[in-house]
């Protein structure tokens, strides 16, 4: 990934508890770090020769957003003009879920229209991203 020409945001539903923005935000970026290991960089080593795991070698901004504006964009994002853009989107449905196998089991039973979304990540060309969350202001 080029931090030039791309760019990676999050955008989280500012009305969420604080705890289950911090947890989609973890969600999100331990997903994202899955699906791009490329943009996390290599360890490193501080003055007293103790390893430090990599970190994103970019800023990702958290966007406030609400459920409605997340449901938009993702719909935005089934469109083919976008299908070079990495997205990943954290629900209702994946929050409630205690184990992994129930997720997956309650997602094929459940339309997309269902689905609530607490926050969705979006990587990809700085245009396509910016048309998409440019105007949104930062999470605080």
């Amino acid at each position: 990934m080029d931090r030039n020409t791309e760019k990676c945001v999050m955008v989280i539903d500012e009305a969420l508890p604080l705890g289950l923005i911090a947890n989609t935000a973890v969600i999100l970026g331990i997903t994202l770090g899955k699906s791009l290991p490329e943009v996390v960089g290599a360890d490193v080593l501080d003055r007293s020769g103790r390893v430090h795991l990599g970190i994103i070698e970019f800023p990702v901004p958290v966007l406030k957003g609400t459920a409605e504006t997340i449901k938009t964009i993702r719909k935005k994002l089934y469109q083919p003009e976008f299908q070079e853009v990495t997205v990943v989107d954290f629900s209702d449905l994946a929050q409630g879920c205690k184990v992994y196998s129930e997720f997956l089991e309650k997602m094929e039973q459940t339309p997309e229209e269902a689905l609530e979304y607490f926050g969705i990540a979006i990587c990809g060309p700085k245009k396509t991203v910016n048309q998409l969350t440019g105007s949104m202001p930062l999470l605080r």
